[in-house]
């Protein structure tokens, strides 16, 4: 068996290739930094930055992006033209299947109806396409700019191999998850969800991760953020409990990670890769007479060795951001929209909510019926339960399992889901709301059996 040397194989300029961009990506994304009274990842404030410098011109920044795509994609699957189908770029950006372009076509018009003002109401209202358009897509583009550009320095010089083949032995038997995820659920809890989302769709196209594990990763880790939980729980005006909050959210969340990958419709994702190859059986295995920390030095400088320099990293990183913002920017406003209009307009969430009321009184939960009426439209949006919560609901206890359980429930269309639908991640819609309804049963109990013993 092939034994491979860390010090004698590798000079100077391959550990720096290692070390200094994998350390500027550790501070970026994954390093606590005081913002005001909050915690957040220095990531997250450059695009908080950037969302104050856009603050005048992001919607019509962002309104001209979808209907460029929407334009381009329509041409481009009728009439075939060329000049764009032999640029791989643009043919990856706007040559997309009949359901992409449908969904496309319908983030087109709902973001024109909205930044014009014209149309139906519950199509333009501020819960709805205005929402979205104001309030999210602001964020997600300043987020998809930045993390676009400077994902490739976690990504392309050895962090992910080093960290991965340390924690195989825990991400492995507990989550069935490679090690490398770990950063991935790391850069959420601390940063933002949608984050994580990115590099997981990232390394699932590099075929880093099977169809199975990107899978369970993206609706799995992508978890949200410390500092959103932060104004989760503000919403409700429970922020003295916070601390014990997150603790209950950390709990719950943990539990729901080991229990359903192994549930379908996850358990049954293949373990091939995008392209349908098989995954080397091998690749997690220490060779023998090596330590696993030599081992994963050697990994990790070995893709430090290949990387791709300066212009490569920087063309790659404006290819990520181009194709985050064209491809994903669409979904989430035609996705999100649809999700709230029938949240805000329709009884359908709270006929879906009605057969939690048994299970919430045999949890013995306060205001029962007003509680199950909210924890389906977690669906829709994360924010929408626990402002639903803070005005029609009486009881602490309740109202922090409303909080709890929108963070914990993970998949909500108006962020996640319609970032997992526009990327390459082998989920659709349907598989998302059986995730959403696992996650929901497993957590609901972990966090009312908190909530009692910290708040009632």
């Amino acid at each position: 068996m092939s034994q491979l040397s860390t010090s004698p194989q590798y000079d100077w300029r391959t550990w720096f290739a290692f070390l200094v961009p994998s350390l500027i990506g550790v501070f970026l994304f994954m390093t606590p930094v005081s913002s005001g009274e909050a915690m957040t990842i220095p990531i997250a404030m450059m695009a908080k930055a950037m969302q104050v410098f856009f603050a005048d011109t992001a919607q019509a920044i962002i309104t001209a992006i979808i209907c460029i795509t929407g334009a381009f994609s329509l041409i481009v699957s009728v009439f075939k033209p060329q000049v764009i189908c032999k640029v791989p770029l643009l043919n990856h950006l706007f040559n997309v299947s009949w359901v992409w372009l449908l969904t496309r076509l319908f983030g087109t018009a709902f973001v024109l109806m909205t930044f014009l003002g014209v149309g139906p109401h519950a199509i333009t209202s501020e819960n709805t396409g205005a929402l979205v358009l104001n309030d999210l897509l602001p964020v997600l583009f300043s987020v998809f700019i930045l993390a676009g550009l400077l994902l490739p320095l976690l990504l392309n010089f050895g962090l992910l191999e080093l960290v991965g083949t340390l924690l195989t032995k825990v991400m492995r038997p507990l989550f069935g998850v490679p090690g490398r995820s770990a950063v991935n659920c790391v850069a959420s809890w601390l940063g933002d969800g949608s984050v994580g989302i990115l590099m997981t769709a990232r390394q699932y196209e590099d075929k880093y991760y099977t169809q199975r594990e990107a899978a369970v990763i993206g609706t799995t880790f992508s978890a949200v953020s410390i500092t959103f939980c932060l104004v989760v729980i503000g919403q409700v005006k429970l922020e003295y409990l916070f601390a014990p909050f997150y603790l209950t959210v950390c709990l719950a969340g943990i539990t729901a990670a080991i229990i359903v990958p192994r549930l379908p419709p996850l358990r049954f994702k293949k373990d091939l890769l995008i392209d349908g190859s098989e995954p080397d059986a091998n690749a997690e295995l220490v060779p023998e007479g090596k330590s696993l920390v030599g081992h994963s030095l050697d990994i990790a400088l070995a893709k430090a060795d290949k990387s791709p320099g300066v212009v490569g990293t920087l063309k790659e990183g404006v290819h990520n951001a181009l194709d985050m913002v064209f491809a994903v920017l669409p979904v989430v406003m035609a996705v999100g929209t649809f999700a709230l209009i029938i949240a805000e307009y329709t009884p359908l969430f709270q006929y879906l909510g009605m057969p939690f009321i048994p299970f919430l009184e045999l949890l013995q939960v306060p205001e029962a019926e007003a509680a199950a009426q909210t924890i389906m439209v977690g669906f829709a949006d994360m924010f929408i339960p626990s402002i639903l919560a803070a005005g029609t609901i009486e009881s602490d206890v309740t109202r922090f399992i409303i909080a709890a359980m929108s963070v914990t429930q993970l998949i909500y269309m108006s962020e996640v889901g319609a970032l997992l639908l526009g990327s390459k991640i082998p989920v659709n819609i349907v598989e998302l709301f059986v995730i959403f309804i696992l996650r929901t049963l497993i957590t609901l109990p972990i966090i009312s059996l908190m909530a009692h013993w910290l708040v009632g």
